[in-house]
């Protein structure tokens, strides 16, 4: 049984379709965040050197949040982030702990990611904090259309002897981008104007 014990999971889904009274020709913007809060097994236990139990544990809970976030995306995954909150009786370590590798790769296979560093943020917090998870390109960071975020509203969690771990995907790049940088055409034929 994982030490990542699920209490509770919820999602959020926005779409936006007009950004300064425009669209452009790549339809709405879909964003969904899949958060799962866990408890926290180093809750209360002050400094503890060896955090692998949360480091292995977390590969089961980056399969449910990216296999969630890819059915109620509802479409391919374009960018990707992660982010997570620790309970005020705990350490940000602990959340860090729970978005490494191990975390990140199970959730880039479940979303089809490539190898490309996923976006991250952590902090901690009680219930009803809010947290701004970075989105950007899944198979090239330097895609700048795609850099972004998606604001998470955690209403009764974390309490203090939890984390919230959270995944977010979105369908395309902002509308209307406009900034220049690679493009994802570029990067998935590996060339660059």
């Amino acid at each position: 049984m994982s030490s990542l014990v699920v209490r509770r999971t919820f999602a959020q889904i926005e779409e936006t379709r007009l950004v300064a009274g425009r669209s452009d020709a790549q339809g709405p913007l879909r964003k969904v965040a899949v958060c799962a809060v866990v408890t926290n097994p180093f809750a209360g236990r002050g400094y503890v050197a060896d955090l692998s139990e949360i480091v292995d544990a977390s590969d089961e809970i980056g399969t449910l949040l990216g296999q969630e976030a890819v059915r109620l995306l509802g479409e391919p995954v374009q960018s990707y982030g992660k982010a997570g909150v620790v309970g005020t009786a705990g350490e940000q370590e602990h959340i860090n702990a729970a978005l490494t590798s191990t975390f990140g790769n199970a959730l880039r296979e479940a979303i089809g990611g490539g190898k490309a560093w996923i976006t991250s943020v952590t902090k901690a917090g009680a219930a009803g904090t809010t947290i701004d998870v970075p989105l950007a390109y899944k198979d090239e960071i330097w895609v700048r259309s795609h850099y972004d975020a998606l604001t998470v509203h955690l209403s009764d969690a974390p309490h203090p002897d939890e984390m919230v771990v959270i995944a977010a995907a979105a369908n395309r790049g902002r509308i209307n981008a406009r900034v220049g940088g690679m493009t994802v055409a570029e990067a998935t034929s590996g060339t660059r104007s």
